[in-house]
């Protein structure tokens, strides 16, 4: 069965940088949770249209829980039973945003009577009879011209023709006059409305931002580290509707009660607006959504830094993260960082534990040789699917990567290149287990080969069938320090122990 957390049924990552840690967090919406939100999509009105949101989360229990919520309001209400509540805050400013919102509705009335005003229609109707006049005298003007041409040959009427002329010239300035003692008193009332209407709208505006403000300043949210913003502190511009929306509201209220994000998704329901169609899924959106979710996510990231300084750092790899980016633009750890980083070695995808990351070619070149050498410690935790008989020893078997049977690794003692691993059992299924060299799935192959017994949730030698973990761990790492020359000696705790 499919995991819901299979990196190939990802379709989207909510992310952000960690204000704190200055690395990326990353939040899938997957096909599973997607599957939740259409079944929430059948019980759904569609007469208002908006966008709905669900979480997938976890408690320290292990039960799943699905939060639903939606943007804004729903049918009039903000808090409505079954769905998550919006952000806290908005009580406090309550009596403020009621006296806006009134002043708000008193300048929206007023913008509707200037903008209504009769002189606006009389002016528009006077000006279309004035310009058809006009239009009229122009023909019948230019028709007489055309007769006058035709009997200037006739000296004696030429003065005549003359006079004709400047009457035609002043009957079109006389209609102008009369057009402008009739247009030019309304024009004068509608640019004063108009200019009301202008200081108005800046009025409302003010009193808007002024309301946005104070309700920016008295929302706050809590990540999953246990801090708490308001969202003023987390952002220094926010459009209207910023903490409305449906991922800002899921996530404070899955951090404020312990609840771990699995996997959340967002979508639009009801009537089409603009280019939001129904049961679309969607991304955050850029300007209220992404800028938090920085915050938001912090304190979910299953990447613990063991160790860092300016020249390199050590990560707590988790159990089905790759190392770098695979073959499909998979999740890796690579990913989760802002910077630009060179893993030094790789863990399989499967295995979890230290993991060396370089922030400087020379440090890399610096550590690289140092495995090239083997001159770095590693040690490893697992549970095997049964006992075996020693206590230790080491297992001294060649690897070869079969072109006709990848991934898998076999003993091949004709091709295979020299593997060598120590190892000690701890107690009963527990080992240790120390590698000199570092083939690809060098542990795994021993303890499946050489020691007759696989490693617990090995799909490829062992006997796992289901979604269990690799039970494996690189517990411990030591070497020495590329700038410093300083030996350093990390350990982790081994997470299936």
């Amino acid at each position: 069965m499919r995991s819901q957390l299979d990196p190939d049924g990802v379709t989207y990552w909510y992310e952000g940088i960690c204000p704190n840690s200055n690395t990326l967090l990353r939040l899938p919406r997957t096909k599973f949770v997607e599957a939740i939100a259409r079944q929430l999509m059948q019980n759904l009105s569609a007469c208002e249209g908006k966008m709905y949101g669900v979480l997938l989360a976890q408690s320290a229990s292990g039960e799943q829980h699905i939060l639903k919520a939606f943007s804004g309001l729903l049918n009039g209400g903000s808090v409505v039973e079954g769905w998550v509540p919006p952000i806290p805050g908005r009580d406090r400013v309550q009596l403020e945003e009621a006296r806006t919102l009134t002043q708000l509705n008193s300048i929206q009335q007023q913008l509707i009577q200037l903008s209504c005003i009769p002189e606006r229609q009389q002016y528009k109707i006077l000006e279309t009879e004035y310009k058809q006049k006009l239009e009229q005298l122009s023909i019948l003007h230019h028709q007489r011209k055309l007769e006058r041409q035709q009997q200037r040959q006739n000296q004696d009427l030429a003065f005549e023709l003359d006079e004709q002329s400047k009457r035609d010239g002043i009957e079109k300035r006389n209609l102008k006059r009369e057009r402008d003692s009739h247009l030019i008193p309304l024009k004068q009332i509608i640019d004063q409305a108009n200019e009301q209407i202008r200081q108005l709208k800046q009025k409302r505006k003010r009193l808007s931002q002024q309301l946005q403000a104070q309700m920016h300043a008295s929302y706050r949210v809590t990540n999953f580290a246990g801090e708490t913003r308001s969202l003023s502190e987390l952002l220094t511009s926010m459009p209207t509707g910023t903490g409305e929306c449906c991922a800002p509201k899921l996530l404070h209220y899955a951090a404020t009660h312990d609840l771990k994000p699995i996997a959340m998704a967002e979508f639009w329901w009801g009537e089409p607006m603009g280019d939001k169609i129904p049961g679309q899924f969607y991304g955050a959106c850029v300007e209220r959504c992404q800028p938090m979710l920085g915050f938001l996510l912090a304190g979910t990231s299953s990447i613990e830094t063991v160790y860092q300084d300016d020249h390199l750092v050590v990560v707590n790899k988790p159990a089905g993260l790759l190392s770098v980016r695979g073959r499909y633009g998979q999740d890796c750890i690579l990913d989760r960082f802002s910077e630009p980083l060179i893993p030094v070695h790789r863990l399989d995808q499967d295995t979890s534990g230290l993991l060396i990351l370089a922030r400087d070619s020379h440090s890399y070149k610096h550590l690289s040789q140092q495995f090239e050498q083997r001159q770095i410690h590693k040690v490893y935790t697992a549970v095997l699917e049964k006992e075996i008989a020693e206590l230790e020893g080491q297992i001294d078997l060649p690897l070869w990567s079969d072109p006709s049977d990848r991934p898998k690794q076999k003993v091949n003692y004709q091709f295979g290149k020299p593997c060598l691993t120590y190892f000690r059992v701890l107690s009963s299924c527990q080992v240790e287990f120390r590698p000199i060299t570092g083939r690809t799935h060098q542990l795994r192959v021993h303890a499946a080969q050489g020691l007759g017994s696989a490693i617990v949730g090995d799909r490829l030698y062992g006997n796992s069938q289901g979604d269990q973990r690799l039970h494996l761990h690189a517990r411990d790492i030591r070497f020495t320090h590329p700038i410093t020359g300083e030996t350093i000696d990390l350990t982790t705790k081994t997470p299936f122990f």
